[in-house]
């Protein structure tokens, strides 16, 4: 019979939150009625976070496929939260911004977001919430700094 694993070993652990985070997140956006999907509001989010990265660098910062990420974009720049500008460093490529006409809609949103995660925080107390926050921060380095992959690759935020 194969040995069962441990289930609350780091990696598992965040894996299992991310997880449940990313039902939460879903769940919250849908009720908030905001006129944009779960994928989308992800997608303002991470455009506001990295302000004028290329359109690949959102897609792995995301986590999804390029075009997955056009088809979000698409809709948000339509709606225009979003825009598509020139890259000053190349005439060929586009960065992606957060227009002025998005600000109501993400303060709504971080609004309501920050409201879920207080909740799901709230046994941890201001100064746990703190050092968890430290704590991913540290790992977030670390692996942007050790795993060759990310090394260099990923701008911080």
């Amino acid at each position: 019979m194969p040995r069962k694993l441990e289930s609350d070993t780091i990696g598992l652990l965040l894996t299992d939150v991310s997880r449940l985070l990313r039902g939460a997140f879903d769940r919250k956006v849908n009720a908030m009625a905001l006129g944009i999907t779960p994928g989308e509001a992800r997608t303002l989010i991470q455009v506001a976070v990295t302000e004028g990265i290329k359109q690949a660098e959102i897609a792995t910062r995301m986590g999804i496929e390029p075009m997955t990420l056009s088809a979000y974009l698409d809709r948000l720049e339509a709606l225009e939260l979003v825009a598509r500008v020139p890259d000053p460093a190349d005439r060929r490529a586009k960065n992606v911004v957060i227009t002025e006409k998005a600000d109501p809609l993400l303060s709504e949103l971080m609004n309501g977001l920050r409201e879920m995660m207080n909740a799901y925080t709230e046994s941890l107390g201001d100064e746990g919430r703190e050092q968890l926050r430290g704590s991913l921060r540290i790992l977030r380095d670390n692996l942007r700094r050790l795993d060759p992959c990310l090394a260099g690759k990923e701008k911080t935020q």
